[in-house]
């Protein structure tokens, strides 16, 4: 996929751009918990400052409804930029304000206000069409960073052309939430490896007992035909841990008792698929084996997480709480690529395309007019 690059806004010096960054970052008590989000900004911004421009940096923050909030204030990311990126302005969070979720046309002349050009860097916003992501490209020349034109580039292989044998591992808590991203990869992949909450919607279209385990029920006769089309290209847990009355945990096989939950993969099934990960020439990971919160149940998404860090082929890890567990468990550099867009990976995987870089590509075509 062509998108419009740094190179392609020169000359800069004297320039004002505005930067559309992905500082989403985690807080705590006001205090920044991993501040990878704006580490990862780092070779676009020394790009544009060394190229002579002036940067003016904006980013939401959390959820914040459209209002202000102090909890989700830009001023700890501020500081932190500061120690940085010294001489980058960043402006409030940009979800105070309505009109970036709405695209509003008035929100949108107010963020390009004096500036010459703009930047996207933010991948993780790239699938939302809110006004600082598909707005800025409708009047300024405009550009992917680099940290968003490396994540198209990477996803968009997998799509296309991933070296084979190539692995997904999916996990997390829905079938309803993953599923056009599923269809996509059985495309792709050799082998699709199920785990995490919505494994459970497919075992019980299997025939198994579930238990009180994560279930979608209106999803079962999906998941069957998936099961029917794809044959053996789909692996799912032949062994959980789960967790009974008074929070006994219990090793089983695939079926689960009545008043039992299962909430993480068993250590056969772990190995089975770190066998699989270890096989593959490509590897794409999304989402958790299971609660990997609790250390009870932490094992198969650990086991996982090892596999990757240690296999000999391409590895990518889709963001979200896979991006967390790879931190937690201190492997997070231990990976080709790291993805900080959870929703926008999968987007793009399914999809094929997002708002944000269609938005680049159309400013690209206007300006060549």
């Amino acid at each position: 996929m062509s998108l419009p690059e740094l190179e392609d806004l020169l000359p800069l010096e004297g320039k004002r751009v505005l930067l559309r960054a992905d500082f989403n970052v985690p807080l705590e008590d006001d205090r920044i918990t991993d501040d990878l989000r704006i580490r990862s900004a780092m070779p676009t911004i020394e790009w544009l400052q060394d190229a002579g421009a002036t940067i003016t940096a904006c980013s939401h923050l959390g959820r914040p409804k459209g209002k202000p909030d102090p909890q989700y204030s830009m001023d700890p990311v501020r500081a932190r930029l500061a120690e940085l990126a010294p001489g980058v302005e960043l402006m409030e969070n940009l979800r105070f304000d309505p009109g970036e979720t709405a695209d509003d046309p008035d929100f949108v002349a107010r963020l390009v206000e004096g500036q010459d050009a703009y930047v996207n860097d933010a991948f993780g916003a790239a699938h939302r069409a809110h006004a600082s992501v598909v707005g800025p490209p409708r009047t300024l020349p405009s550009a992917a960073g680099r940290l968003l034109a490396r994540e198209v580039k990477v996803l968009a292989g997998l799509r296309e052309s991933p070296e084979k044998p190539f692995a997904a591992i999916l996990g997390g808590a829905k079938v309803s939430d993953k599923l056009g991203v599923i269809k996509a990869l059985l495309d792709a992949v050799d082998t699709l490896v199920i785990g995490g909450g919505m494994c459970f919607t497919f075992l019980a279209a299997q025939g198994h007992g579930i238990g009180d385990s994560l279930f979608e029920a209106d999803q079962v006769e999906t998941c069957e035909r998936l099961l029917a089309d794809a044959g053996d290209q789909i692996r799912l847990p032949h062994d959980l841990v789960a967790m009974g009355p008074g929070e006994e945990v219990r090793h089983v096989g695939a079926d689960v008792d009545d008043e039992w939950k299962g909430l993480d993969i068993g250590p056969g099934t772990a190995a089975e698929f770190s066998e699989v990960v270890h096989q593959a020439r490509t590897v794409l990971w999304n989402g958790p084996m299971g609660l990997f919160e609790d250390e009870r149940f932490a094992a198969g998404t650990r086991a996982v997480a090892e596999a990757v860090a240690e296999a000999p082929g391409f590895t990518v890890v889709g963001g979200g709480d896979s991006a967390a567990a790879m931190a937690i468990f201190g492997l997070a550099d231990r990976v080709d690529h790291l993805s900080t867009g959870g929703g926008a990976s999968l987007e793009l995987l399914e999809q094929g395309d997002l708002p944000g870089l269609r938005a680049l590509r159309e400013s690209a075509a206007r300006g060549e007019r």
